[in-house]
């Protein structure tokens, strides 16, 4: 398949990654324009949306991609019309050109303060090092490469290193599976692992299963995007159209764990399944039998049953509120909210936890749990 063989038909799975990708651009964009607002000071208050890997703007059967959604919803909502900049970039020429001519057919785009910007280049590191200087307003960064050119740790780290800045990026997991034992394409992996990782990866793959594989690969991956700096990540596969086998990856970083929250809500609800409603975070054109749960930087395969048993063994004998148990124990983990809820509703029917005062059927945020003491202690 080559790159423009992608935009010929869109699959539901492009489907899935754009509305993942659109719905957290508007929540994350209507948080950051509140902040600004809080300060009066602040007399810059745009909001940027920068997407380097484009694609044409729509595919071939008229399904329109994630540039055009982002810029339709900016369109229809008056703070966002004063406030968006956008910058959109495709390698191809022809791409970036009917991305363009679609841009401008789009009704009301004249409203739009700041006209978007389409530009046609090679990514490399000319625009890292550009990026890199520049003090970047709050921005959200899509990064969907065909494969994995261009992708590197430097680039994810220059637009996501000022304050109120995210990104989301696509993770061909199949081309660089095989990337990483090709010699050819070493310079690629080691921009995107960095060259010591990808050099103890090579030996400790030869061996591993491919389930075990893929977990080890992209485990590597976002050890290497955390050892930039505190960061949240947070991955949701894909499986291929039999549902068998993983495609690729949709991997969100974000340094503030409010975008991690929103986030995490978004991908359970665009989730194929769950399980006792806990969401696997992948989404599976097929649902098998078979098919195993995303198992990457949390424990997927635990149903919510679990959750319990984790809570009591974890948080034994303190006393918190539910939202810090929620804040202190859901990263890496698959877990919501309404999960946490849940369980510590049930452990205290079942005489598990005391609570505070609190109105029958509900667990707000600020109700005091007091878990009993480990028998062990």
């Amino acid at each position: 398949m080559t790159a423009k063989d992608f935009f010929e038909a869109s699959k539901e799975q492009s489907k899935i990654k754009a509305a993942i990708v659109s719905k957290y651009f508007w929540a994350w964009a209507k948080i950051i324009a509140a902040s600004q607002d809080r300060f009066a000071r602040q007399q810059d208050k745009r909001i940027a949306y920068i997407d380097l890997f484009a694609g044409p703007g729509r595919y071939d059967d008229g399904t329109v991609s994630t540039p055009l959604l982002v810029l339709g919803k900016a369109i229809d909502d008056a703070m966002m019309r004063e406030r968006l900049v956008t910058l959109f970039n495709d390698r191809d020429r022809e791409h970036a050109t009917s991305l363009g001519n679609r841009i401008e057919a789009l009704p009301g785009i004249e409203k739009l303060r700041y006209k978007p910007r389409v530009t046609s280049g090679e990514v490399g590191r000319e625009i890292v090092e550009f990026f890199d200087q520049l003090r970047l307003v709050p921005t959200l960064f899509f990064a969907d490469p065909w494969g994995y050119k261009g992708l590197s740790l430097g680039l994810i780290n220059s637009v996501i290193k000022d304050w109120g800045s995210d990104c989301i990026f696509f993770f061909n997991y199949n081309r660089i599976n095989m990337g990483l034992t090709n010699a050819y394409v070493e310079k690629h992996m080691s921009a995107l692992f960095g060259e010591a990782r990808v050099k103890a990866l090579k030996p400790a793959l030869s061996n591993l299963a491919p389930e075990h594989r893929e977990l080890t690969v992209v485990g590597e991956l976002c050890e290497a995007i955390r050892a930039l700096g505190p960061r949240f990540v947070l991955p949701f596969r894909f499986r291929d159209d039999r549902g068998t086998r993983t495609s690729h990856h949709l991997i969100f970083v974000s340094k503030h764990f409010k975008g991690y929250e929103i986030m995490k809500e978004i991908m359970a609800a665009e989730s194929s399944g769950a399980e006792q409603g806990v969401a696997k975070f992948e989404y599976n054109p097929v649902q098998t039998q078979t098919a195993k749960p995303q198992q990457l930087l949390f424990m997927l395969s635990r149903p919510l049953e679990e959750l319990g048993d984790m809570l009591l063994k974890d948080f034994a004998g303190k006393t918190l509120t539910m939202s810090d148990i929620y804040q202190q124990h859901n990263i890496d983990r698959p877990y919501i909210k309404k999960n946490y809820k849940q369980v510590l509703a049930q452990l205290e029917n079942q005489g598990s936890i005391e609570t505070g005062p609190h109105r029958k059927g509900t667990f707000g945020d600020s109700v005091v749990v007091a878990f009993k003491p480990s028998k062990d202690s």
